[in-house]
């Protein structure tokens, strides 16, 4: 379920250079200038930073719940059910992240990772 998602996420993002991924929460994390995206969930759902200025729309979404993790809501970060996870769904939800996330400023590399490189 998560390689699926996981699978569908990278044909989206396409290859952009800006684009990482890590490990985290039992999925993989789709990070965009470091900062996290979107990430796959171990149970097949989808996990979305939107921030909190557009966390209400999203909470309007089918499937959609803010992300509970050991019993402390996240704002801005939406879990999104796997059922609704259609092609056009998913692609919604990237553009969504995407609004958010690439207004940030690029996140600093971190100094283990310069000194592995």
């Amino acid at each position: 379920m998560t390689n699926e998602l996981a699978e569908r996420i990278r044909a989206r993002l396409g290859g952009d250079p800006n684009v990482g991924e890590i490990r985290m929460f039992g999925g993989i994390c789709f990070t965009l200038n470091r900062n996290m995206l979107v990430g796959t969930m171990k149970d097949g759902t989808l996990l979305a930073r939107v921030g909190e200025e557009q966390e209400e729309a999203a909470l309007a979404k089918p499937g959609a719940s803010r992300m509970n993790f050991t019993g402390r809501e996240m704002k801005g970060f939406i879990i999104v059910a796997q059922g609704a996870l259609d092609d056009k769904a998913l692609k919604g939800w990237i553009a969504m992240a995407t609004s958010y996330v690439g207004a940030l400023p690029p996140k600093a590399e971190k100094e283990s990772r310069r000194k592995n490189a």
